[in-house]
This record gives structure tokens, sequence and C-alpha cells, in this order.
């Protein structure tokens, strides 16, 4: 089990995955070798298996555990990944039943509702939720934004390495300037501590590291909303500061639309929908909003136009007449 493990990251650091991507992954590997165990009560290596335990892996999670079609789907994908890329296995399941592809129309609130809401958060996570709403940002790129991303003067905010590794720019609310001026102040007074004890450590995307080895000492890059504590990179092993924990925001959003009063299921990722649906109300063309979410098809923005019931169909019922 470590070597297969020691394998599978060696793999999916050399293709440039996520770390939460990374740890899905292995979490199915884990549950597929698990559910055999059980089975067979002895563990079997996965090159002993193949299409026909994926495929009963997979009906499994359906039939008995009743996940969704998309977290099947994910299950798939790590399977996948370990037998064609770390085994050099290529399997086919042609006794699998496919889920059916689910359509679902995101939550959104209402200007009042986001209000509400905003209204129950303290800093820094009240900084983070206006940067999700007020630019459509995701609570991981707002997490990972460096100091050195945020433009005062031009009141934009440019996004690195978004979702499928392309930057893109957004606007910056002017609300939000206050809190992260303060938000950048901390991180000096941070930093400056931590220089000053010798640990210069801060995570570099790819061989960012090499070719500015000084990097960790300059503000520029260090994390707008930094950790109060220090924690060891869990791939390079070095000790430095990371961002704050995308679970903390997580919980004080959860946290925040329990004390609003709010019956909708509302998520850190409500604020992103808010912001394009809204803006898309107020008559902004859907091209311009795809370039702001950085969707690569405009079919993915377009979802919001049947939240909003229009694209053609925005027709009023005969009730009302």
């Amino acid at each position: 089990m470590a070597k297969l493990q020691q394998q599978f990251h060696e793999k999916m650091r050399s293709a440039h995955y996520a770390v939460n991507t990374e740890k899905s992954y292995w979490n199915w590997i884990r549950r597929y070798l698990l559910h055999f165990y059980q089975i067979k009560q002895t563990w079997i290596h996965p090159i002993e298996m193949g299409e026909h335990e994926v495929s009963q892996f997979l009906s499994h999670l359906a039939t008995h555990d009743r996940i969704s079609p998309n977290t099947q789907k994910q299950a798939l994908s790590a399977l996948l990944f370990l037998y064609r890329f770390v085994l050099n296995k290529d399997i086919v399941i042609p006794d699998w039943v496919k889920p059916r592809k689910q359509h679902y129309l995101p939550v959104v609130l209402t200007y009042q509702e986001v209000s509400q809401v905003l209204a129950q958060l303290q800093p820094p996570y009240l900084t983070i939720a206006q940067l999700m709403y007020g630019a459509g940002m995701r609570l991981m790129e707002v997490m990972r934004l460096r100091i050195k991303d945020i433009d005062f003067q031009r009141n934009e905010i440019l996004i690195r390495r978004a979702k499928g590794g392309k930057d893109r720019v957004t606007m910056l609310p002017l609300m939000t300037k206050e809190g992260l001026t303060h938000n950048i102040e901390r991180a000096k007074s941070l930093h400056k501590i931590a220089v000053s004890e010798g640990i210069s450590h801060v995570d570099m995307p790819y061989q960012l590291a090499k070719k500015f080895p000084s990097a960790g000492k300059q503000l520029a890059w260090q994390f707008v909303f930094a950790s109060d504590h220090l924690s060891i990179d869990p791939i390079t092993h070095n000790r430095g500061r990371h961002h704050i924990h995308e679970k903390s925001m997580q919980k004080e959003m959860k946290l925040a639309v329990e004390r609003s009063g709010i019956s909708k299921r509302a998520t850190c990722h409500t604020l992103r929908h808010s912001f394009a649906t809204h803006l898309l109300e107020r008559g902004q063309d859907i091209r311009t909003v795809q370039e702001l979410l950085g969707h690569a098809n405009v079919n993915t923005t377009m979802i919001y136009t049947h939240v909003l019931n229009k694209g053609g169909r925005g027709v009023s019922s005969p009730l009302d007449k």
C-alpha cells in the first residue's frame, strides 16, 4: 500500500494536479481496495484486478452508498488514473451502466439575502465573502490571492492558476479595499516576524521556487489572507506561512447562513452564483460574465439564464393575467 501510494503521488504531482484532487483521488483508491479486502478478507493489489472489479465497485457505490452520479464519476476518474498512469494498464468497463447526466440549477441569493449573510460575518471572513460575491471568485481563488496580484490603482484583481490552469482578470470591488488593506498590513506584520526568525518559505507554483529562490522573503509573494500559524508544506516539507484554511471560511459561511434565517442551502459557492445572476439581471452581456467567471465555454455560463427564466423562455404565467 505504501509503495503504491508513493507511486500514485509522484504521478499526480508530475501531471500538476491540485493537492485537493490528489487527496480526493487517493481516498477513492483506498475505498476501492478496502471494499475488496472486506469481501476477500485479504489485501489484493489493484494490478490483479481490472474492469470487472471497477464496475462492481462503482455499482456498489450507487446501490449501497447511494452516491450521486457526479460523485460516482469522480470515483471512476480516480480509478482510471490509477490504472492508466500508475499501473500502466488500460481498462475498459463494458458492463458498467453509465449514470444519466443530471443537470442542477444553482442556488442563488437575492440582494437582500446576500446583505443578511454578509452582516453575520466578521473580518477577515467578511472580506473573503465580499470578494466571492463582488468579484465572482471561487473560494480557493480568494484564499490563494497574493499581495502582488491586487492592483488598487486600476481596481483589478489578477487571478492566477484558476480552474483549468488559466489566469484571468476581474474587478476589485470598492467596498473590499478597506478590508484588503487591513489584511495586507496584517500579512506584512506576520511576514516581518517570520523573516526575523529565519522563516521565509512560501508556497510557490511549479518551478518558480527555484527560479526566484528569495521570493519567500518578499512581501509581494505572501498570501493576503495569511494564516496566524506556521505550517509544514506537504510536498516540500518546508516550514512556512500558508493561507487561512478554506474549511474555516466554509464553517463561518454555514453559521452566517443559519444566523441570517435564510432557508436556502447556501454555501460559499452560492455567492459566486449570485454574482453571475445579479450581473445578468442588470443587463450585463453574457460574454462579459463568462470572462469574469473564467468559464471556457459560454454554455456553462448559460445556466444562469435558466435561473433568471430568460433566454427565449422569459414568459409570464397565465395565472398572473
